[in-house]
């Protein structure tokens, strides 16, 4: 297939890499910007590669406490002045609350279940007419709810007025520490909570990357050296094994340990959810 110069470009933007070594990876995978990508690493050329260089949807994310649990929601629009729209931000609130309350099984059950505040219409219905009068596509995306559980701390953090949103639990009762936590990975994006969480066929695709790096070297140094190269991965995109963006002297997870020892206690961050925009 024929490389236009968009693709060159959004490969560019993700990798770093010049415009002819873009166009050749992109023409020997045929295309497939994730296939260029690892053509790329295998090669040496692109380190640190984005995750992506589409552009994001617009909308905002918000998050509703109870007593009971904490809800998350993600209302879609298609441009940043509707979603800054006193109309759309209400609509957000509505839905984070209702989700908050009601903790619906699924999205097609919320979209079918009665809105609260006009028991005339569905929430589907709700949002068919918030999209009628602003003209819109206006969607719910996406929800999430956590349940308050014994023992455990809720951390909410939101960034770039609802662009983000991170949640962090932790076992312990220190919403601090969770919420320092949380804002860490609103910053650095953690794909996984510690090397444990990484699914195998990721670290699969991660030593043949390396290996493609190694090619020609010595087979009994390159054991050790796809070692390092798969723990400086799991520094990069493990939660706990992140450098602290407070003190970068330590990792998260040291820092959590520090501080449960500080309040004599133990301290364990067991989940995170990182949302963004677009996603």
């Amino acid at each position: 297939m024929s490389v236009s110069s968009a693709m060159i470009k959004e490969l560019r933007e993700r990798t770093g890499v010049g415009v002819s070594k873009c166009k050749e990876a992109l023409e020997k995978s045929a295309g497939n910007m994730d296939e260029a990508i690892s053509f790329l690493r295998k090669a040496g050329m692109a380190t640190a590669v984005k995750k992506s260089g589409r552009e994001a949807k617009e909308g905002k994310i918000a998050f509703k406490e109870t007593d009971n649990c904490v809800a998350i929601v993600e209302v879609s629009s298609e441009t940043d002045f509707v979603a800054s729209n006193d109309r759309f931000v209400e609509f957000l609130n509505n839905m984070v609350e209702e989700v908050a309350q009601t903790q619906p099984a699924s999205l097609e059950d919320f979209m079918k279940q009665k809105f609260s505040k006009d028991s005339s219409m569905t929430i589907e219905e709700c949002q068919g007419t918030l999209v009628q009068a602003i003209g819109e596509n206006i969607q719910v995306k996406r929800f999430v709810t956590f349940a308050k559980k014994p023992g455990k701390t809720l951390g909410v953090y939101s960034h770039m007025g609802g662009k983000i949103i991170t949640l962090v639990e932790m076992e312990g009762d220190s919403v601090d520490v969770a919420k320092d936590v949380a804002m860490h990975a609103a910053a650095a994006s953690p794909d996984f909570l510690s090397p444990e969480k990484v699914p195998q066929n990721v670290i699969d695709h991660e030593r043949d990357i390396a290996r493609g790096q190694l090619a020609g070297k010595p087979e009994h140094i390159m054991d050790k050296i796809l070692e390092g190269k798969i723990n400086a991965f799991y520094d990069d995109v493990c939660l706990l094994r992140q450098k602290f963006v407070k003190d970068d002297s330590m990792t998260v997870g040291a820092f959590v340990d520090q501080k449960g020892k500080e309040a004599g206690k133990t301290f364990v961050v067991t989940d995170f959810i990182r949302w963004s925009i677009g996603e």
